[in-house]
């Protein structure tokens, strides 16, 4: 491996996780819990950023603060409901971290598979790691078919504009170096954030590599709120970021 490229990974101190969160009261405090519970050899800021949530959960952000006093905070009590991509854009603008990861806050992702989403990085050899649902022997709920179906779609339409060949590019997910985050101009709002990063990443020539992950998903019941107009959506973003932005 480059000796600079070696001696860049060790200077990599600090990791932001950003947190989108929409109506996630009970299950908002658990998944900062998780996320703190896993062992990760660096400093972690935590960015939370609420996308108008109107079920209570803005009254759990002080709960979060007076149980971890110690811990870096960083809230965003956005003034309405403007999408997981303006969320995302937003906790990006705030992060300082030389590694910034994305982390839902319903559950579906378990932090404790940190260690292997941020090797790669860690060990200099990737500026981009997706974590993947559909590689390694991870546990996994049993997906929704129409979903599974629909998602690999994407993916392998996405990996023909951008010739990557990545598994699951709807991923949550996805960590980047301080570098590729400076490098990104985003603008999407909601769930065709996931196609534009992937997009603009291509386009930027980054490293990627792609490490598997469990996934606990939820059924429509229990919450999920990703439904088919969103993949009519991403699938016209995969063309739109090939060919126009």
């Amino acid at each position: 491996m480059n000796q600079t490229l070696k001696e860049a990974a060790k200077a990599l101190k600090t990791l932001s996780i950003v947190i989108p969160v929409y109506n996630e009261k009970t299950t908002l405090e658990e998944i900062v819990a998780r996320v703190l519970a896993v062992d990760v050899p660096l400093e972690r800021e935590i960015i939370l950023i609420d996308d108008g949530s109107s079920d209570g959960t803005r009254d759990v952000y002080p709960k979060i603060e007076a149980r971890w006093p110690d811990q870096t905070f960083k809230i965003e009590l956005q003034p309405r409901n403007m999408g997981k991509g303006a969320a995302v854009r937003k906790g990006f603008a705030m992060s300082t971290g030389d590694i910034v990861l994305i982390q839902d806050a319903d559950l579906e992702y378990d932090p404790a598979d940190y260690p292997q989403l941020l090797k790669p990085i860690l060990d200099g050899k990737a500026d981009v790691v997706y974590g993947s649902r559909f590689v390694g022997d991870a546990a996994h709920r049993v997906h929704l078919f129409w979903h599974m179906l629909g998602n690999r779609f994407l993916t392998m339409l996405s990996n023909m504009m951008t010739n990557l060949n990545l598994t699951d590019m709807e991923t949550c997910y996805k960590v980047f170096t301080r570098p590729v985050i400076d490098s990104l101009t985003l603008i999407s709002d909601r769930f065709t954030i996931e196609p534009e990063l992937t997009a603009k990443i291509a386009k930027g020539r980054w490293r990627v590599y792609e490490v598997g992950i469990s996934y606990a998903g939820r059924d429509y019941e229990e919450g999920k709120k990703i439904t088919w107009k969103d993949g009519v959506a991403a699938l016209w973003a995969i063309l739109r970021f090939r060919f126009f932005g």
